[in-house]
């Protein structure tokens, strides 16, 4: 899955700009990289959300146990892979038919969390259990929601196009050849919300997330991670 937002979405992280500039690698515009997505694996479909968004995804290679989805509900669009443990306990909480899969029920959650604040994004993501990484736009709010479960066995990362897009993406080798070394692991049990303007960690809220250079040789230009001991508990 690929989703491609510009400057006006999604201000580029700090950390991520600065690995580019310490590391200079080629790059590409985000319209050539959802080009070449799209170009280059099967069945892969595009959807662009006004000017400023591009979102894509196929079924081509996914993982039985790690399926992709795609939906849009309200002018909220979602990508979605994973799948949920507690999907039927979550239809309950969210008073939702037993239809509804997990693409749809992360849309309904992210627009009661949007809807019924203050409640915390953290208590939205953390309540969801299995393996799972989605990205979240909200085309009414203009509103980026990204997230990566706590064991990290969807894998999710982002990085920064030529023209300063920021891209998150299923596939380490389709960003690297997009974005260089402007390029990061999502960090596991994390999110990243334009509403409230940067990354958090769900599992452990209070928690600093820090972002430190990467080594030379290896793919990324930076790696975030989360400091200090588990607190969850302490938040529940």
């Amino acid at each position: 899955m690929l989703g491609v937002f510009s400057g006006s979405i999604v201000s580029p992280p700090d950390e991520l700009v600065a690995a580019g500039c310490r590391t200079p690698s080629p790059k590409i515009t985000a319209d050539a990289l959802v080009k070449r997505f799209v170009e280059t694996t099967s069945g892969a479909v595009s959807v662009q959300v006004g000017d400023q968004v591009r979102l894509a995804f196929t079924h081509h290679n996914e993982s039985a146990l790690r399926p992709r989805s795609f939906a849009v509900k309200d002018e909220i669009f979602c990508l979605f892979e994973g799948a949920l443990d507690n999907v039927g306990s979550l239809r309950q909480h969210y008073g939702l038919p037993k239809s509804v899969n997990e693409v749809i029920l992360v849309i309904e959650a992210y627009k009661a969390l949007r809807d019924r604040a203050p409640y915390p994004p953290s208590h939205m993501v953390g309540h969801l259990s299995g393996n799972f990484a989605f990205i979240v736009y909200d085309k009414s709010t203009s509103t980026l929601f990204a997230a990566s479960d706590q064991f990290g066995k969807v894998p999710l990362y982002w990085g920064i196009t030529a023209d300063g897009y920021v891209a998150f993406a299923d596939d380490a080798e389709l960003l690297k050849g997009a974005c260089g070394k402007s390029l990061a692991s999502f960090p596991q049990g994390c999110f990243f919300s334009t509403a409230i303007g940067e990354l958090r960690s769900f599992e452990n809220p209070k928690n600093k997330i820090t972002a430190v250079p990467a080594d030379e040789g290896e793919i990324w230009g930076a790696k975030f991670e989360v400091e200090g001991p588990p607190v969850l508990a302490a938040t529940k």
